[in-house]
């Protein structure tokens, strides 16, 4: 017996062995590809590839491509390794231009795997091809500046009303975390205009809705390790069925989409917000156009078809619009306050920039006194520069594609990755990289840079379509807060902010701390 023990286990050894030799050989020949076609690379490693940190909950994605393009700073493209996949991280703002804009038709889908089965799923940032083209053309006309304008109140009320609830806090003098400030705001801005629920977050923090956001944006290790997986390794995501697990999320909100609708309709009641227009939607399959309503290009808008959506298609807009509406724009108002704390200067401009605008307003901002106030759009844009929501963009090859300028041919199914943060950073494009500095974005300066190195919102056909709802949200709660208080540094102020190794959307790992001291 124990003859035979000792030979089974002596198998058992050989066979392992055997088997990790041919998955380390396999490996290591996948690590050749892009050595094999002429492309500089950064050395990958077994059997992470490049995503050793992102796999270890050490480092997220955003970061990861920020450093392997800062490694071979002389290179147009880089290629890298998620495990075995093959990544091609595009350095120069020319082929940036070409894969975002002229040759889009080559790289229209992100690649990324999702959960089919989710109805929540089925929204913008996902959908690919014909599908994402269709509802792209039939959404588009609910972001124009007529849309917007009918929005304003809404905004102007929840910023007002933000300034309101910190004026004990501020009177108090204590330390406030800003991150749940701004958060606070952008749901109340997203509930009511997404949703027509007055939630009044800012002075119910623990209103439902309120916690419903947390519960979607908390980085945890399930989550993050689905996003992950999603990006490095489409085929272990659908081989090991990979799933995010927001069942309970996606029941509540399918089932409050389906509540407002129906009150909506049963009361006939008209709000002029983005619920409104998802109703037509599914009543007519388009949106109402406003008079004179028309996109950044000139053109009307105009559906593509009047297939009408189902009730489930509506969730995942109405979802994805909170999704995209809260977080990202609760960050960059948050690291904006962080970066007008650590410059008075700066701080001090601005706010004479709104008492201005404010004085001519009688103390209520309009839509036009928004689009007044110059500098306030600098200091914005210098946090998207420098804090870039979505750190990464990423396109897949869906055809062979030669990268212009050089001799490399990418594959069908090619994973293409622009890093943001990389461009944003690279002090060939903008000198002194770290420093925050508003006057990057006068006219004089802009007109120095190539175009495709500021890049917060992506670019082309796929940039973000609520990029303005996004900007004005921001701009209306700055600028109330700031219209009141001044905000400092204080011993728990963290100066360098570290990331959040295991989310997508940049967001401090510690928060951010600062104290709010009311204007005489």
């Amino acid at each position: 017996m124990a003859l035979f023990m000792e030979s089974w286990i002596s198998e058992f050894i050989l066979v392992v062995s055997v088997a990790t030799l041919a998955v380390y050989l396999w490996f290591e020949h996948g690590f050749k590809y892009w050595k094999n076609r002429g492309v500089p690379f950064v050395e990958p490693s077994f059997p992470f590839g490049n995503s050793r940190k992102n796999i270890l909950g050490q480092e997220s994605l955003g970061v990861t491509a920020h450093h392997i393009y800062n490694q071979l700073p002389g290179e147009r493209i880089v290629g890298y390794f998620g495990f075995r996949r093959p990544i091609l991280l595009i350095r120069d703002p020319d082929i940036v231009r070409h894969i975002l804009v002229k040759d889009f038709s080559l790289f229209h889908d992100r690649g990324l795997v999702f959960d089919d089965e989710e109805p929540l799923n089925h929204h913008l940032f996902f959908l690919t091809g014909q599908k994402w083209r269709q509802l792209r053309v039939k959404l588009s006309p609910t972001f124009t500046s007529g849309k917007l304008k009918g929005m304003f109140k809404t905004l102007s009320d929840c910023g007002r009303e933000m300034a309101d609830v910190l004026q004990a806090v501020a009177a108090r003098g204590e330390t406030v975390e800003v991150r749940e400030l701004a958060a606070r705001y952008s749901t109340d801005v997203i509930a009511s205009v997404a949703f027509g629920i007055d939630c009044n977050c800012q002075r119910n923090p623990d209103n439902e809705f309120r916690q419903w956001g947390r519960r979607i944006f908390e980085p945890t290790v399930r989550a993050g390790i689905s996003s992950l997986f999603t990006f490095i390794s489409p085929t272990l995501t659908k081989l090991l069925r990979i799933k995010g697990g927001a069942t309970d999320v996606s029941e509540y909100f399918r089932a409050m989409v389906a509540d407002t609708i129906a009150h909506r309709e049963k009361n006939n009641i008209t709000r002029k917000d983005f619920m409104d227009m998802l109703i037509q939607l599914k009543n007519k399959g388009f949106v109402d156009s406003d008079k004179g309503d028309v996109e950044e290009n000139g053109h009307r808008n105009e559906a593509v078809d009047t297939k009408r959506l189902t009730m489930d298609e509506l969730a995942a807009q109405a979802f994805v619009f909170f999704a995209a509406g809260f977080e990202t724009s609760s960050t960059t108002m948050s690291f904006a306050l962080h970066e007008l704390a650590l410059s008075p200067p700066v701080q001090t401009k601005l706010q004479e920039e709104i008492d201005s605008v404010f004085k001519e307003c009688g103390g209520n901002i309009t839509y036009d006194a928004i689009a007044k106030m110059s500098y306030l759009d600098k200091v914005v844009c210098e946090t998207l520069r420098k804090y870039p929501p979505l750190p990464i963009l990423n396109r897949e090859c869906n055809k062979e594609y030669k990268i212009p300028g050089s001799e490399v041919v990418l594959e069908k199914g090619t994973a293409v990755v622009i890093s943001i943060l990389g461009l944003q950073h690279d002090p060939k494009h903008f000198p002194d990289p770290d420093r925050f500095d508003p006057e990057r974005f006068s006219e004089n300066e802009k007109a120095k840079r190539h175009p495709y190195v500021y890049l917060p919102f992506g670019e082309g056909p796929r940039i973000c379509i609520g990029m303005r709802l996004g900007l004005l949200q921001v701009k209306v709660g700055l600028a109330y807060l700031l219209s009141r208080y001044s905000v400092w540094t204080t011993d728990k102020t963290v100066t360098n902010l570290e990331y959040n190794s295991r989310s997508i959307i940049l967001m401090p790992k510690s928060g951010i701390q600062l104290r709010l001291e009311k204007r005489v």
